[in-house]
């Protein structure tokens, strides 16, 4: 079964800790050992894990971003948001987290972003566990 949790972007980039929501759908699963599987099916949106202690990394991320990309380029895709499609690629659309003894397996500082580029928006990161035995 996938489950699905909704998130709402506030502005056009922004990365959107989530790590918070994963936690508990884990806890409510009541998985002791496996892999967590997140994906986001969005082409101008992405996830990742990275810093969660210090904001400023977070907006650093972004703010590299946007100068390595900026949203007013020399694309041609039409649509207008090709900068959006290229970080997304970037961020990549998944990531795999262990599950041990019922927790996320995530490292002291890490956290989990739903990374936004084409906001604001309605968006939605798919999770599916993946039970394992000892």
């Amino acid at each position: 079964m996938v489950l699905r949790v909704q998130v709402r972007s506030r502005g056009r980039s922004d990365l959107i800790d989530i790590t918070e929501k994963i936690r508990a759908l884990v806890r409510e699963s009541k998985v002791q050992d496996g892999i967590c599987f997140l994906y986001v099916p969005h082409t101008t949106a992405g996830i990742l894990i990275n810093e969660n202690a210090d904001p400023s990394v977070a907006r650093d991320i972004l703010n590299e971003l946007e100068r390595l990309i900026p949203w007013d380029g020399h694309y041609q895709h039409r649509e207008g948001n090709a900068a959006a499609h290229i970080k997304s690629s970037l961020a990549g659309a998944s990531e795999t987290i262990f599950i041990e003894a019922g927790e996320l397996a995530l490292g002291t500082w890490q956290g989990i972003y739903l990374a936004e580029f084409d906001g604001p928006r309605q968006r939605n990161v798919w999770v599916k566990f993946l039970v394992t035995q000892k």
